[in-house]
């Protein structure tokens, strides 16, 4: 939702909209008086303000980022952070262009993990995507160290019940003609690692584990390594489909 189509918004929010710190960290630089609106403080962060009003911070006058979407193929040996203290190689470190706003990846695939990644700077929707509630659909290309037994096929499709909760996939097939040694799995937990621990607790190492599809977009078009920006329209029925989630997993 952008400024110019609603009337109010609470200065937290709007603060965090414009990419100068994020939301956690924008309520507290208006509890503790860093925030002017009009050239008068405001320590209240549900205050309401309007496309009109001033906001400063630093004097800085803060205007509402535009929101950037971002469609990544991840590489191996990428870390999904914005920065890494060990100094590895990132995915921001991919995506590099003129005028781009601060991004950030929507949630994480490891680092040996390749395939789909959304990076944008649209906290909201971020959030929603990565919450388990709303059920975010993922599918994964998976290449297991040896055949993958017809007893653990019949496992995964009844769930495996793991220390922090049963997790059943919604589909789980061998890929034709691969010796049983490659299978897809789609799914929509929100739990981290969650193929590679469903995989490993029935005794497989993963050799790769390739994600070819996550929230609706599939790689098509996108070689790895590359990325690309999202439609206006993609952006549209994304939004479109986390707000019907949203509304149906309550």
């Amino acid at each position: 939702m952008t400024m110019e189509n609603q009337s109010l918004i609470n200065l937290c929010k709007y603060v965090a909209l414009t990419g100068v710190t994020a939301r956690r960290k924008a309520l507290l630089l208006i509890k503790d008086g860093q925030i002017f609106v009009n050239n008068r403080v405001v320590t209240d962060p549900s205050y309401k303000v309007t496309p009109q009003d001033i906001i400063k911070y630093n004097d800085q006058i803060l205007r509402p980022e535009k929101k950037v979407y971002v469609l990544l193929n991840k590489p191996k040996n990428y870390i999904t952070t914005v920065s890494d203290e060990q100094g590895r190689a990132t995915v921001l470190d991919l995506v590099q262009t003129r005028n781009l706003p601060r991004i950030f990846p929507v949630g994480r695939l490891d680092r040996n993990t390749t395939g789909l990644l959304l990076l944008t700077n649209d906290g909201e929707l971020a959030q929603k995507l990565a919450h388990p509630r709303n059920s975010t659909n993922k599918a994964y290309n998976v290449t297991l160290d040896r055949p993958l037994e017809a007893i653990d096929l019949d496992k995964l499709h009844l769930g495996i019940s793991l220390p922090d909760g049963h997790i059943k996939p919604d589909k789980v097939y061998l890929v034709p003609g691969s010796k049983k040694y490659e299978l897809v799995i789609e799914i929509h937990s929100g739990k981290n690692r969650i193929v590679r621990r469903m995989l490993e607790f029935l005794g497989y190492k993963i050799c790769s584990l390739d994600r070819f599809k996550f929230a609706g977009f599939t790689k098509q078009g996108l070689a790895r390594g590359k990325w690309r920006f999202l439609k206006p329209i993609e952006v549209d029925r994304l939004i479109k489909n986390i707000g019907h989630l949203s509304k149906t997993t309550k």
